[in-house]
Protein backbone atom coordinates (compact mmCIF):
# COMPACT_ATOMS: atom_id res chain seq x y z
CA UNK A 1 0.00 0.00 0.00
CA UNK A 2 1.17 3.40 -0.81
CA UNK A 3 2.18 5.41 2.34
CA UNK A 4 1.85 9.13 2.80
CA UNK A 5 5.25 10.86 4.27
CA UNK A 6 6.30 14.55 4.60
CA UNK A 7 9.31 16.34 3.58
CA UNK A 8 10.10 19.85 5.43
CA UNK A 9 11.87 22.83 3.72
CA UNK A 10 13.60 24.32 6.83
CA UNK A 11 14.70 27.79 6.50
CA UNK A 12 17.01 29.60 9.20
CA UNK A 13 15.35 32.12 11.56
CA UNK A 14 17.01 34.61 10.17
CA UNK A 15 14.56 35.19 7.39
CA UNK A 16 17.02 33.70 4.78
CA UNK A 17 14.51 32.14 2.08
CA UNK A 18 17.40 30.67 -0.16
CA UNK A 19 19.02 28.74 2.78
CA UNK A 20 17.83 25.41 3.57
CA UNK A 21 18.55 22.94 6.15
CA UNK A 22 19.22 19.21 4.42
CA UNK A 23 20.55 16.56 6.49
CA UNK A 24 22.81 13.36 5.57
CA UNK A 25 20.82 9.96 5.71
CA UNK A 26 22.60 7.32 7.76
CA UNK A 27 20.32 4.33 6.87
CA UNK A 28 18.65 2.73 3.40
CA UNK A 29 17.02 3.29 1.19
CA UNK A 30 19.22 6.31 -0.26
CA UNK A 31 22.24 5.98 2.33
CA UNK A 32 24.65 8.68 2.34
CA UNK A 33 22.08 10.95 0.25
CA UNK A 34 21.34 14.25 1.63
CA UNK A 35 17.80 14.81 1.70
CA UNK A 36 15.25 16.88 3.14
CA UNK A 37 14.40 16.37 7.07
CA UNK A 38 10.91 13.99 7.34
CA UNK A 39 8.76 10.59 7.24
CA UNK A 40 6.26 8.80 7.43
CA UNK A 41 3.28 10.07 9.11
CA UNK A 42 2.27 7.96 12.06
CA UNK A 43 -1.38 6.54 12.76
CA UNK A 44 -3.86 9.33 13.47
CA UNK A 45 -0.99 12.31 13.39
CA UNK A 46 -1.74 15.15 10.35
CA UNK A 47 0.54 16.51 8.40
CA UNK A 48 1.29 18.67 9.67
CA UNK A 49 1.98 17.26 13.03
CA UNK A 50 4.39 14.94 11.43
CA UNK A 51 6.32 17.55 9.49
CA UNK A 52 7.29 18.68 12.70
CA UNK A 53 7.62 15.88 14.74
CA UNK A 54 10.28 14.59 12.00
CA UNK A 55 12.21 17.85 11.88
CA UNK A 56 12.17 17.92 15.79
CA UNK A 57 13.51 14.44 15.65
CA UNK A 58 16.18 14.28 12.75
CA UNK A 59 17.61 17.89 14.07
CA UNK A 60 16.89 19.33 17.23
CA UNK A 61 15.10 22.56 15.87
CA UNK A 62 11.50 23.12 16.14
CA UNK A 63 9.39 24.15 12.67
CA UNK A 64 7.45 26.93 12.91
CA UNK A 65 4.58 27.92 10.66
CA UNK A 66 4.37 24.73 7.96
CA UNK A 67 2.60 26.20 5.04
CA UNK A 68 1.96 23.44 2.88
CA UNK A 69 3.65 24.04 -1.10
CA UNK A 70 2.78 20.24 -2.87
CA UNK A 71 2.30 16.57 -3.16
CA UNK A 72 5.39 14.18 -5.14
CA UNK A 73 4.95 11.07 -6.19
CA UNK A 74 7.62 8.86 -5.02
CA UNK A 75 8.03 5.68 -6.68
CA UNK A 76 11.02 3.49 -6.76
CA UNK A 77 10.32 -0.13 -7.56
CA UNK A 78 14.28 -0.91 -6.87
CA UNK A 79 13.74 -0.21 -3.19
CA UNK A 80 10.23 -1.41 -3.09
CA UNK A 81 9.09 1.98 -1.86
CA UNK A 82 5.73 4.22 -3.22
CA UNK A 83 4.71 7.34 -1.30
CA UNK A 84 3.42 10.12 -1.80
CA UNK A 85 5.21 13.54 -0.09
CA UNK A 86 3.63 16.21 1.17
CA UNK A 87 5.98 18.95 1.20
CA UNK A 88 6.19 21.76 3.64
CA UNK A 89 8.43 25.02 3.94
CA UNK A 90 8.93 27.10 7.54
CA UNK A 91 11.55 28.27 9.82
CA UNK A 92 14.01 26.37 12.38
CA UNK A 93 14.22 27.76 15.28
CA UNK A 94 16.01 26.59 18.33
CA UNK A 95 19.51 24.72 18.60
CA UNK A 96 20.50 22.02 15.99
CA UNK A 97 21.19 18.60 17.45
CA UNK A 98 22.87 15.45 14.98
CA UNK A 99 20.16 12.77 15.74
CA UNK A 100 22.43 9.69 14.74
CA UNK A 101 19.86 7.06 15.07
CA UNK A 102 19.17 7.83 10.85
CA UNK A 103 20.85 11.29 10.13
CA UNK A 104 24.70 11.47 9.89
CA UNK A 105 25.06 14.82 9.01
CA UNK A 106 23.10 18.05 8.99
CA UNK A 107 24.29 21.39 7.25
CA UNK A 108 22.62 24.74 5.75
CA UNK A 109 22.90 24.94 1.91
CA UNK A 110 22.11 27.44 -0.44
CA UNK A 111 19.32 26.48 -2.46
CA UNK A 112 21.29 26.06 -5.84
CA UNK A 113 24.21 24.59 -3.54
CA UNK A 114 21.07 21.57 -2.18
CA UNK A 115 20.55 21.35 -5.82
CA UNK A 116 23.88 20.12 -7.44
CA UNK A 117 23.93 17.90 -4.24
CA UNK A 118 23.30 13.66 -4.67
CA UNK A 119 19.53 14.22 -3.17
CA UNK A 120 17.66 11.19 -1.85
CA UNK A 121 13.89 10.48 -3.05
CA UNK A 122 12.30 13.13 -5.04
CA UNK A 123 13.98 15.96 -3.34
CA UNK A 124 15.07 17.32 -6.47
CA UNK A 125 11.82 18.08 -7.77
CA UNK A 126 10.50 19.25 -4.05
CA UNK A 127 13.49 21.79 -3.82
CA UNK A 128 13.40 22.84 -7.89
CA UNK A 129 9.26 23.86 -6.99
CA UNK A 130 10.00 25.86 -3.88
CA UNK A 131 13.22 27.79 -5.69
CA UNK A 132 10.69 29.03 -8.39
CA UNK A 133 7.85 29.91 -5.65
CA UNK A 134 9.73 31.66 -3.50
CA UNK A 135 10.26 35.83 -4.47
CA UNK A 136 13.83 36.01 -5.56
Amino acid sequence: MTKATVAAIVTPDDGGLDTILLTKRSIPPFQGHWCLPGGHIDDYETAEEAVVREVLEETGLLFTEPTFLYYFNELFAEYHFHAVALAFYGTGKGTMQLMEEEVAEIAWFSLQEALTLPLAFNHHQIIQRYASHIPH
